[in-house]
């Protein structure tokens, strides 16, 4: 009996989850460029999440944060693919934490960003991954996350 994939979308559907509306631009860039087989985006905060690692926000705070952006980022990648099934691999995951000099914490705040990735894409959202502190983040954002995928090229061929 042929096993039936299921897609990006109804895995989101089975952990509960939904992709937010997508979020406009604060400057002068887009959201992604496509170049190739490859989608860079830029990097995404939350409105939900502000504040400081090590100051005013928990590690599992930081933890959710950072995977309320990766669900601003599958947003992106949702709006320029039409669908997440279109996704062949996520390449690299680069994820900025505010925080205080002394924390050291960012990789398992960054955990939430590639736990989901994993969950959603199972190995193939399995990627290289940069977990840094920063002084400050716009907006005074938790966290913010940016990522490269693979993906089909724009016949739909799989390569």
């Amino acid at each position: 009996m042929k096993q039936v994939k299921v897609t990006p979308e109804e895995r989101l559907k089975e952990l509960g989850l939904n992709l937010p509306a997508p979020r406009p631009a604060a400057g002068n860039y887009v959201s992604c460029v496509r170049t190739g087989n490859l989608i860079f985006t830029s990097g995404q905060g939350t409105n939900e999440y502000r504040g400081r690692l090590g100051e005013d926000v928990s590690v599992e705070i930081g933890y959710d944060a950072a995977k309320q952006c990766m669900l601003n980022l599958l947003t992106v990648l949702k709006q320029e693919l039409g669908e997440l099934s279109k996704v062949k691999r996520v390449v690299k995951v680069l994820g900025f934490v505010n925080s205080t000099p002394d924390f050291t914490d960012q990789p398992k705040v960054l955990n939430g960003a590639s736990d989901l990735l994993v969950q959603v894409f199972g190995e193939c959202g399995k990627h290289g991954r940069s977990a840094v502190g920063m002084a400050q983040l716009p907006l005074n954002n938790a966290v913010e996350v940016e990522m490269i995928v693979e993906v089909e090229d724009e016949e739909g061929d799989l390569g």
